[in-house]
């Protein structure tokens, strides 16, 4: 098994190497040995590197993401708090497409001011609208029992 320098990693992830190191003490990744005083990581932590970036773009805590990966490949972490997760997620998702939206159709409106445009109202007015208590998931952001 070939080793890659942290600088490698570095350059390779995007990741800085004293994010590296932080998430090294966090007990997030494992160097496997040195080569002077740099250490040497296996290929698979740049797996693991991509699967913290997406739980930090989550907004997962590092100590959430630790729990994900687990001991010996066993996830700690509830999967009730990955599924809240996930429904939080969905709703980001929803809202960002109606801003999305809003602004495409603000910057192609013909109108002379966007107040006044009626599909930028109806698309103002829809992207407000609560999420109805019969979806799967209700105003708590928790799946409906």
């Amino acid at each position: 098994m070939r080793c890659l320098d942290i600088g490698e990693v570095a350059a390779r992830s995007g990741i800085k190497p004293s994010a590296l190191r932080h998430y090294e003490e966090a007990g997030l990744i494992s160097s496997v040995s040195r080569h002077g005083l740099r250490r040497q990581f296996p290929p698979e932590v740049l797996l693991q590197l991509r699967l913290i970036s997406m739980g930090k773009l989550a907004g997962f805590s590092l100590a959430e993401i630790a729990g994900m990966f687990g001991k010996d490949g066993v996830a700690d972490l509830p999967r009730i708090v990955l599924r809240e997760k996930a429904a939080e997620i969905d709703r980001q998702i929803r809202q960002l497409t109606a801003l999305r939206d809003t602004l495409r159709h603000v910057a192609d409106c013909p109108a002379p001011s966007h107040m006044d445009c009626p599909t930028f109202r109806r698309l103002v007015h829809a992207a407000g609208k609560p999420q109805r208590a019969g979806s799967k998931i209700a105003k708590s952001g928790k799946p409906n029992a």
